[in-house]
Formats: C-alpha cells, structure tokens, sequence
C-alpha cells in the first residue's frame, strides 16, 4: 500500500518519538531527572501519562494490520505492517522490533559521546577522547561509495596473502596458504574459511565452526546459487563485480575472477556437513595445519587443543589446493566486505559511524551507560518481574505429573540456586582493563581507511581478551558478555546456572515503567521467563545446579523426549515459502521449547502480580489496558509477545537464519500462539482455524 511521504515520514518517526517521550526521563542521571509528570510545555488538558500511553497504542497500532483476524494468523495480524512502517535506520541485516531496541541504545551511545564530564568523574577520559577522534573522523570521511581500491586495503591484502586478481602474474601462488590468510582475516574480524568463536567458560579457549560462504549475509548453498539467476547468484556477483571493478579490471578479467570463486564455492559445498555440533570440545582430532591458525591468530596460543574439525578441514585443504587462485581472490573480497560501511545512501553515514563506535567500543560506552543511564530503581523493578516468574516457574515444577519425585527434587533444588542478574555482572577490574586497550587505537589523521583498519583489529583484540590473558584472571572469571549490559541481550548461562537479563533490555518496546502490566508481562516477562525455562529446556535438564551433567531418571527422561518429539514435529512442518526449505524442529528445539513455556510462565506470573496488588489497599482497580487499542489485558499481552517478532526479511536473510537455533520470527510466533490455550481463550479461537488446525497441542511445562 502506497502512502504520502508526509504520512510516511510521520510513521517512520513515530517510534523515536515514543521511545523519546518514555524515556525521557528516565535517560538522565540523577541529578538532572525532572519529574516525569511535567507537560513538557504542552498546552494539554490531558495528563501526561495518559498521552504517552495514546502513542504508545498509535505505535503499536502501526505494526499491525488489522484486516486479518487474529485466530487466523496472529503474525500478521500483529506484525502485518512492520516492514512498512518501521523506523529507517541504517542496517546491513535482517529487522526485527526487538531489535531495534539496538538504536536506542546507539542514540544514547551517540549522546554519550559527547559526555567527558561523565568520562572525567569515571576515569576514562583519555578513552573517550580517542573515541571522539575516531567519530569525527568517521563523520568526516568519504564513505559513499565504498573505495576497495584505497591504497591501504590492497596493502593490508598483499600482506596477508595476495589478491590475484589485481596482482596477476605478480601473485605467488606457490607461497599462498588458505589457512594463513583466513587466519588473518580473523584477526580483523572478517569472515575467512575457519569461523572463530570463544567459549564462554574460563579460560575462554577459541574453537573453529564450518565456513560460511558468500556475501550479503547468504550462506551459499548448492540450491540457492544452482542457476545464475537466483537471488544468491546475482547478489554476490553484484558483490564482487563492485569490488573488482574498482581496481579498474577489465571485464574479462573479472567475469573470470568470479566464475572462479562460485567454482571454488560448488566444490567446497559437496564436501560432507559432518561437523554440525553444539559443543565444540567434542571435536579433538588433528589437523597438523591448525597449528598455522593459532600460531598468526593467537600468538602460538590454545594450540595444544587443536579445536578443529580434521575430517571437514582436509577434505577442504585438498578443494583448496585446486582452486588456489579463486581461494585468495574470495578471501581477500572477504576482508573488504569486512571494512566496507555497504552504505546504501550517503543519508546513512552519521548512522553508520555512530553503530561501528557502539559495536566496537561498547566495553567503554556500557561504563558510561551503566553509570548514567541504568538506575537502582530500575533495576529493583525489573526485579520484582523475575521473582514474580521464578516463583511461577517453581509452581509448575512442583505441579508437573510426569515427573518422579527423584527429577522434581533435583528440578526444585536446581530452580532454588538460580542467580538472577539484573543489568550485569560487575567486573570492574576487568571492565576497566579492557577499556584501557582503546588508548591503543591509532588513528590515521588523512586516511579513514587505515584508522578503519586499526579500529576492527582493535575490535578483535578486546573481543579476544579474556582468553589472551586467561593465566592472570581467576579461574571464575565470567565471560565478557555478561559484563555488558549495553546490549539487547538475555540469557541462561549454564556453569552458574544463572539467567542474565541486561540493562539495554529494558528500553521500550521490550520494557517501560509506565506501560501496563500485561504488556510488560508480555514482554520483558516473557523474556525471562524464557531464559529460565533453558535450565530446564531438553538440553540443560541433564545439568545440575552446579552446571555439571547429571541426567534426571530414565523414566523422566523418556517422559520429557517424548514431549519434545511434539515440537520436533508441529514446528518441522512450518515451510519456508520464500527459499522452499522446512524449519529444523530439532535444531531449534530447546529455543522452541524456552518460547512456549516461557510465554506460559510469564502469563502465569502476570495473573498472579495482578491479583496480588489486587488484594492491596487502594488497588481495588487496575487499569491495564491501552487507550486507543481495544483490547482486554490478555490479549495485549499475547500483542506485546507478538510484537517482539515483528520482522522484515529479505531471502539472503532466511538463508542465514535457516541455520541459526532459533527459528524465524513469524513461526516464533506463529508455533507459541498455536500451542497455547491461553491465546484460544483470549482471542476465542475455534478447532478449525488458522490458528487453531487442531485440538491437540504441545506442552512441556
């Protein structure tokens, strides 16, 4: 549907509006929050926090479309209207609602940076001012369109491996080694043929996970570049012709470099997916050439553990050695990928430099965040919430009958030793130690390009410390993760057996003070409720509650994988229409899992808060709806559950997440509304309907 720009613009605008007008007090420090009660200057007579809840419910009401009935496809009923109306960001993948809680925190990072004063009172000036240097020069550059043939990249290029296709005869092929180069790319933070990660258990080692290939967020598959008319074939040739091109190849000279790379990638694809597993520790056997990676990476570190999948990696070496050429042409394209800003219009930059500072010096904003941003009265009322949840959850385990007596012992204590953490977990030492690597970043006064270089190298070091420098940290150190709460981020971490709800969660839409207590249940409720349902999900049952495997009893076990064999199957069924592929019910099982109970938990919870305040004096009425929405608390919780997921895929983006744990936001939605009984009540959804196929549904807790 076509709208006028004016109207357009308008709803574009009207989430940072909201987000604006919700937070605006409650972004201050102490010291300058006004009372959020004042008009603002408004000529009203309608009071403030009634306004607010209005645009609240116009924002909401701008996602969804409201021509579809909700017992027939509550996603897009919800969700209808996100792709249309979403705020225009810069963004080089999939968007979600609950993403974009991400550029709130961008914003403020933006406001932040501007804030020595605040720097000066926590030390870390000096940090703040190399990071000021850096957006003003980023800021300043010529980054639309990108320069690939900036003389530092092809520099850095022919220092790590060469770049045939610019270099021709000049290129050594004899001295070419795919694993030195993509051992390099890794030390700035591009994607090469050995994926690193780090484990988040102390000492932090890193491990290696299959290549993905191609470009634009796709992962190559046999069947998406099959013909080179698929979407995937003329993205990543648009890609690469871009990159090539601007060393002024001639033509020829290109359509050979390509065709040779989507050789290489055919090849690469027939050798066996056997390393798909979730715990890298069970992939010890050798690979002599490891010992090249960890040697460039990591400074002859971890070496010993030779975290490589052998029987993936030699096949790989032998496609490599047939197509050297092709090799370093797409690794090389790979780290201008990784330094290119892929700014659609120049209108982006500000927005751009403004996510690589949030992304790459987060360590240093989160202080500045926490400090100025994220108060003790949020923090105790976010709280209330996870123990309203926990004491839900406990409910139900004492409730389940399939369990015996031995699991529901061991499910409660496990339930009882949960440590719950609100905002993060606070390593000052280390906190303040990683900080002080920015003070490191050089900055190149007449070439971005080279200050680009210096920062995403810098963005590795800090993603690496912990596990560079694991011998002078105790052996309880948390990840680093868990020390940032500027991130929009929740989680269940299994060696303590805690759940970690950080500070840029509770930013709307996922969470504010003065929405009403359905639609915060519906959110930020379910989100807890959510990661403490991964401490019993089908994976975590087997740990106890000092994080060590400990199964439950066989007969609890086989009660449990048979529940879970229903969500295997209901979710299995959901098709991809866009890339003709199924989602993976056991791939995205225990999330699957940890979405429905986690729902269920967070409505139970809601139910008893309200009735609780219900019972005190002067509580005798809640108002716990939104004007403008006319729906019945239940069903603006399901609302802002939905919500959450409302997305805007392009079909490189389903490639991507085809292989991602959780599945696709619409069948997020789609299998908890399905499963829920709760919803069919809410909504009056019959047997029969979208919504509703059939009677039976699925249930673990």
């Amino acid at each position: 549907m076509f709208f006028g720009s004016r109207k357009l613009i308008s709803m574009m605008l009207l989430w940072v509006i909201v987000a604006a007008l919700l937070t605006g007090c409650e972004a201050r420090s102490v010291v300058e929050r006004r009372d959020c009660s004042e008009s603002n200057g408004r000529s009203t007579n309608v009071p403030i926090a009634d306004l607010r809840l209005q645009e609240y419910a116009d924002f909401m009401k701008s996602y969804m479309n409201q021509s579809v009935a909700p017992c027939e496809n509550f996603y897009e009923y919800a969700c209808g209207n996100y792709r249309n109306f979403k705020p225009d960001r810069y963004s080089t993948s999939r968007r979600s609602n609950m993403g974009d809680v991400s550029y709130t925190l961008i914003d403020i990072t933006d406001q932040l940076v501007s804030r020595m004063d605040l720097a000066e009172a926590l030390n870390v000036s000096s940090e703040l001012a190399v990071a000021q240097r850096f957006y003003n020069a980023c800021l300043e550059a010529e980054l639309h369109p990108f320069n690939a043939a900036d003389p530092a990249h092809l520099s850095l290029i022919r220092s790590i491996g060469g770049f045939p296709a610019v270099d021709g005869a000049a290129w050594n092929a004899s001295s070419f080694n795919w694993i030195n180069m993509s051992a390099h790319l890794a030390n700035y933070g591009a994607n090469g043929l050995i994926r690193e990660a780090i484990h988040l258990i102390y000492p932090f080692k890193p491990y290696t996970k299959l290549p993905e290939l191609g470009f634009d967020h796709i992962i190559v598959q046999e069947e998406n570049i099959s013909s080179n008319t698929t979407r995937a074939f003329r993205l990543n040739e648009e890609r690469m012709h871009g990159y090539l091109r601007a060393f002024g190849l001639p033509e020829g000279r290109i359509r050979e470099a390509i065709a040779g790379v989507f050789a290489f990638w055919r090849d690469a694809l027939e050798i066996p997916q056997q390393c798909e597993v979730f715990d890298p520790y069970q992939i010890k056997r050798d690979f002599p050439q490891s010992e090249y990676y960890y040697n460039i990476s990591w400074s002859g570190r971890h070496s010993a553990e030779k975290l490589f999948c052998a029987f993936y990696y030699v096949e790989l070496d032998k496609v490599c050695a047939q197509h050297r050429e092709a090799v370093a042409n797409y690794l090389a394209m790979q780290l201008l990928y990784r330094l290119d800003p892929k700014l659609k219009a120049p209108k982006y930059q500000s927005n751009y430099c403004a996510v690589t500072l949030f992304q790459s010096m987060r360590i240093l904003f989160n202080k500045l965040y926490m400090a100025n941003n994220f108060s003790e009265e949020k923090r105790l009322e976010i709280s209330e919430i996870v123990r309203e949840l926990r004491r839900s959850l406990r409910k139900t385990l004492e409730d389940a009958e399939w369990l015996d007596e031995e699991s529901r012992a061991r499910a409660l204590l496990k339930e009882s030793t949960i440590t719950s953490r609100i905002g993060s977990f606070q390593d000052v030492a280390l906190s303040d130690r990683i900080i002080r690597e920015i003070n490191s970043l050089k900055i190149i006064d007449d070439s971005y390009a080279r200050t680009n270089i210096n920062l995403q190298h810098l963005a590795v070091e800090i993603k690496r410390f912990s596990s560079r420098h694991y011998q002078e940290l105790a052996n309880d150190t948390k990840p680093q993760k868990l020390i940032i709460g500027l991130q929009v981020s929740a989680g269940y971490y299994t060696p303590d057996n805690s759940i970690n709800v950080m500070a840029g969660m509770v930013e709307p839409p996922i969470y504010h003070r003065h929405l009403p207590l359905s639609l915060k249940f519906g959110t930020l409720g379910f989100i807890v409720g959510h990661e403490l349902i991964h401490g019993f999900d089908p994976t975590s049952f087997n740990y106890n509650s000092n994080g060590q495997l400990e199964p439950w009893s066989e007969q609890s076990q086989q009660l449990l994988e048979d529940r879970a064999e229903c969500y295997m199957d209901h979710y299995g069924k959901y098709l991809v229409p866009e890339i003709k592929r199924r989602v993976n019910g056991k791939t995205t099982l225990d999330e699957n899992v940890a979405d429905n109970s986690g729902l269920r938990q967070a409505l139970l919870a809601y139910r008893s808060h309200k009735q609780q305040l219900l019972e005190q004096p002067g509580q005798e009425r809640i108002s716990d709806t939104l004007p403008g929405l006319d729906l019945t608390p239940e069903q603006l919780f399901f609302l802002g559950f939905a919500q959450l997921f409302c997305s805007h895929y392009e079909e490189e983006h389903y490639w991507k997440v085809l292989t991602n744990e959780h599945t696709f936001d619409k069948f997020r939605v789609l299998g908890v509304m399905s499963n829920s009984e709760d919803f069919f009540q809410a909504y009056n959804c019959s047997v029969g309907s979208g919504m509703r196929p059939v009677s039976k549904t699925c249930r673990l807790w």
